[in-house]
């Protein structure tokens, strides 16, 4: 979903499966299926040394978002230990920043595993928008969520900050649309690069051996 339009343009171009003894994707293009970026991104937004970044960049009104969830899931529980998986998401508006602090009020509070899959069914299977306050109240509220304990979170120092930090990572990784894949603080793909989501989770496997290659 683009930044500007909140729509995405799947690629013609994808990865193309080899059988040999098991399917195998072909190895991915850099400029086509993936990119690197001109600048990495700053250690600072980055996890401890010894771990290779791998950020979902979402906003939980984005249709394709929703599409991808049920493939992440699975793929992130099963990455190595070295790799540090975490969900971003974006503040591109004022709007999505709604989204943004919605989600971050929910792992302060420790509710993120309960309520982050009744959100997202909330919006695409229940037709709920995600525009202000009272709608992440709403939302959150029918989800089992302590209403008093998510506002005290969404108004906190510490949700504004993730939500800032949030931002930067955002643009360090040069993100204009969601869902998208930021690895290692060097490289992005995404469905509309490789070609589909299940596509983007090989090139994320590839580019994660990259990195810890070096």
């Amino acid at each position: 979903m683009k930044r500007r339009d909140f729509s995405i343009q799947l690629a013609t171009a994808g990865l193309t499966l080899t059988a040999a003894g098991r399917a195998a994707a072909q190895v991915p293009v850099e400029g086509t299926q993936y990119i690197k970026l001109a600048q990495p991104v700053p250690a600072t937004l980055l996890p401890p040394q010894g771990k290779i970044d791998v950020s979902e960049f979402f906003w939980y009104e984005c249709p394709h978002c929703n599409v991808f969830e049920p493939l992440l899931e699975p793929w992130a529980r099963r990455l190595p230990a070295d790799v540090a998986f975490r969900r971003v998401p974006v503040g591109f508006s004022a709007r999505h920043q709604v989204a943004q602090k919605t989600y971050y009020a929910l792992e302060e509070i420790g509710a993120l595993e309960m309520a982050h899959k009744k959100v997202f069914a909330a919006i695409h299977t229940q037709g709920q928008r995600l525009i202000s306050e009272g709608d992440a109240v709403a939302i959150v509220t029918a989800a089992g969520v302590d209403k008093a304990k998510f506002l005290d979170a969404y108004k906190s120092f510490q949700v504004n900050t993730k939500a800032a930090k949030a931002r930067q990572l955002a643009d360090a990784y040069k993100v204009d649309g969601v869902p998208l894949l930021g690895i290692g603080g060097r490289y992005f793909t995404s469905a509309a690069l490789a070609g589909g989501h299940d596509k983007a989770l090989l090139v994320a496997d590839y580019l994660i051996q990259r990195q810890r290659k070096g």
